[in-house]
């Protein structure tokens, strides 16, 4: 059985763990006072959201998401953060928390939820081909400093 719930202030240690999974994985560097920085805005609420995946009463996974406006509909939800302990993978986690991100997208009138992950995430991206769709885009990032 797997429980998902947005994370509340008890979570805090746990959801560092797993953030400084995902952000292992993707070879990218956060400073301590960015987790703080970042912790501080999932339990705000406003800007961040963050749900996670509780399995034997252990958080073993995290969403990270957030809504924004789009020039020409309702507005999108871009699920920014996806990460499952590696000792839970297989389990379903990932999958019911998309499902759980789509149903916050759904009730707040979100016309899209998107997400993007590596060209070479191939277990990754085998669970997004089942659950969503693939129109081809690729992303690129403009250097700002």
């Amino acid at each position: 059985m797997i429980d998902i719930r947005l994370l509340g202030p008890g979570d805090r240690a746990r959801w560092e763990v797993l953030a400084r999974g995902y952000k292992a994985f993707y070879r990218t560097e956060v400073a301590d006072d960015g987790y703080e920085e970042t912790w501080r805005r999932i339990l705000d609420g406003r800007e961040v959201r963050a749900f996670g995946a509780w399995a034997d009463e252990e958080l073993v996974g995290i969403a990270h998401y957030l809504f924004h406006a789009t020039v020409w509909d309702a507005g999108g939800c871009y699920l920014q953060d996806l990460f499952v302990d590696e000792a839970a993978r297989g389990r379903g986690v990932a999958r019911a928390l998309i499902e759980r991100v789509a149903d916050a997208a759904r009730e707040r009138g979100a016309s899209r939820l998107y997400w993007t992950t590596k060209e070479d995430n191939a277990p990754a991206r085998a669970l997004y081909d089942q659950v969503a769709r693939f129109h081809g885009f690729v992303r690129y990032d403009y250097p700002m400093g």
